[in-house]
């Protein structure tokens, strides 16, 4: 309420006593620390896409351009494979927004929990940054107590993620498309490090209530991957997901 001091952000909203300890820094300096474990996950593996970028023909300068506009983690390989199968662009563009699409839905959840009031004017640059960690993490804060929500903050949590994936590409191109090439297992380990971080941070706020979704959207993308492809996959578990969600917990919240 205005007037009333500040309020402390809990997992279902903010609640109605005031907070009781220091609030929580939500600062661009502390945004830049809670990206810490997002930036030291990112690098190795934007090193990876670098080495698999020249490996491919493309050059240094080209390899970083795509991780500064597409900076789409996993994506980004299957632009890179697109690209030198010679895919036409209409077809690789569309692939690449569908697997892609549910980001429009992380800056709509985001605000539902930092609340009616919580500014955005920069929202329009901040948003670039959300990715599925950045995403997981900033929530992560939230729920916890640890951050109430903020633009510096949110500018701090997306540019320490992003300047750690540019970085890690520029030094794979750099060290060129053989970097890995006697390190077989560590080159298929590094492809499993970006969902590995996600789930991570996600398992760290979830809820009993929550597990239902989380089935149901796993095994939606299980089946359909198998049976269709794996971009129907992700979209039908996103769906999938988003209906039990809405319909399973919005009839527990009613009960």
């Amino acid at each position: 309420m205005p007037g009333a001091g500040p309020y402390r952000l809990a997992p279902f909203g903010f609640c109605s006593m005031p907070m009781t300890g220091p609030a929580p820094r939500s600062t661009l300096a502390s945004g830049l620390l809670a990206a810490a474990p997002i930036a030291m996950g990112y690098f190795p593996i934007a090193f990876s896409f670098g080495v698999a970028a020249t490996r491919a023909g493309l050059t240094g300068a080209e390899a970083v351009m795509l991780s500064t506009i597409i900076y789409a983690g996993a994506s980004q390989f299957l632009a890179l494979a697109l690209i030198t199968s010679g895919a036409p662009l209409g077809v690789a563009a569309f692939t690449l927004v569908a697997m892609n699409i549910r980001h429009v839905l992380y800056g709509p959840a985001l605000m539902k929990r930092a609340g009616a009031g919580a500014r955005k004017r920069y929202a329009w640059a901040w948003a670039f940054g959300l990715t599925d960690e950045v995403f997981g993490a900033a929530l992560g804060a939230l729920a916890r107590g640890r951050a109430v929500f903020s633009e510096p903050f949110m500018f701090g949590l997306g540019s320490g993620a992003y300047a750690a994936w540019l970085a890690g590409t520029a030094a794979g191109a750099l060290a060129g498309g053989g970097a890995l090439e006697g390190w077989p297992v560590l080159s298929a380990a590094l492809g499993f490090m970006l969902p590995a971080l996600f789930l991570a941070l996600l398992l760290s706020i979830l809820t009993r209530a929550q597990v239902p979704v989380i089935v149901v959207a796993g095994a939606v993308t299980v089946a359909a991957t198998l049976w269709v492809s794996p971009t129907a996959g992700i979209l039908g578990g996103m769906v999938a997901g988003a209906l039990e969600g809405v319909l399973g917990l919005g009839g527990r919240h009613e009960g």
